[in-house]
């Protein structure tokens, strides 16, 4: 409970406005060096459902389309998008601040993993520790000038999810999901949790969604029948995207040259992001 205030003379009507009411701001000021139009951040309720993936794929459309785009990649015990990138550190620091690497396709991109002295150190700190890290790559990253900053942020609605939502201007989220059973469950508390954090819910992202037979093109529900769509309407949102398994894309991932990808099953997630820069 919070505290009364002590003045007897003091109302309901008298107290509104008092600063000792008025709830903190939480939120970090951007690098000096840097302006960004948008903030969209990528979650998942779990892991392992290809939340990277998307992150990237949706970064690749925008700069396809022209928009400056970069990627925070606030999975900082397991980053995986400069990997994806073939981006290798140590990156630069100067006056100005940590310069981000920026991919084949012009995406300014920054990670833990371009920060370490190796790529498979492992990296062992708290929750507040990793907190402040993302924090930093809000304040001492120049990210220069940027239409969409996009955040892959780690499963789950742990210290990290929360530190973005209360430190980073975010204009919306999607999240990512696959088509198992405990699925609604899984995006029923990310979805949850971004309300309570009055962070805008953009629609749902389905990956994993099926594989196309290479013989007759037949669809083959690899991890059953989805129930994405009945999810997304028992909560008011729209599907933005059902990805198949493509082992292509996968290699392309492993093999660093994720920059050749433009993954044409997230049209409709770019359609929804472009209406950001429509508004401005």
């Amino acid at each position: 409970m919070g505290k009364e205030c002590s003045n007897e003379s003091c109302s309901k009507e008298s107290c509104e406005g008092c600063p000792s009411r008025e709830k903190p701001d939480f939120h970090v000021d951007l690098n000096r060096f840097s302006h960004v139009a948008h903030v969209i951040g990528v979650v998942s309720g779990k892991g392992g459902v290809g939340k990277s993936f998307v992150t990237a794929s949706l970064a690749n459309a925008m700069a396809a389309m022209g928009y400056r785009t970069g990627i925070l990649d606030a999975d900082i015990t397991g980053p995986s998008i400069p990997r994806m990138y073939g981006l290798h550190g140590p990156t630069g620091m100067d006056e100005q601040g940590i310069r981000p690497l920026e991919s084949a396709n012009g995406i300014s991109v920054m990670s833990v993993n371009l920060l370490l002295p190796g790529e498979d150190e492992p990296v062992i700190w708290r929750g507040p520790v990793i907190a402040n890290m993302v924090k930093q790559f809000w304040t001492d990253v120049v990210w220069g000038e940027l239409d969409y900053l996009f955040v892959d942020m780690p499963p789950g609605t742990g210290d990290v999810p929360l530190t973005v939502f209360q430190s980073l201007p975010v204009d919306g989220i999607l999240i990512v999901t696959s088509p198992q059973e405990l699925v609604e469950m899984i995006v029923t508390k990310a979805y949850k949790m971004a309300v309570m954090m009055k962070i805008p819910v953009l629609g749902l992202i389905e990956n994993y969604s099926y594989i196309l037979c290479p013989d007759c093109g037949k669809k083959i529900s690899v991890f059953g029948e989805s129930h994405v769509e009945e999810v997304a309407g028992q909560m008011g949102l729209p599907v933005l995207g059902r990805l198949p398994i493509e082992s292509r894309l996968a290699g392309l991932a492993d093999e660093g040259r994720f920059a050749e990808v433009l993954n044409e099953y997230l049209d409709d997630a770019a359609a929804e992001l472009r209406k950001f820069s429509v508004k401005e």
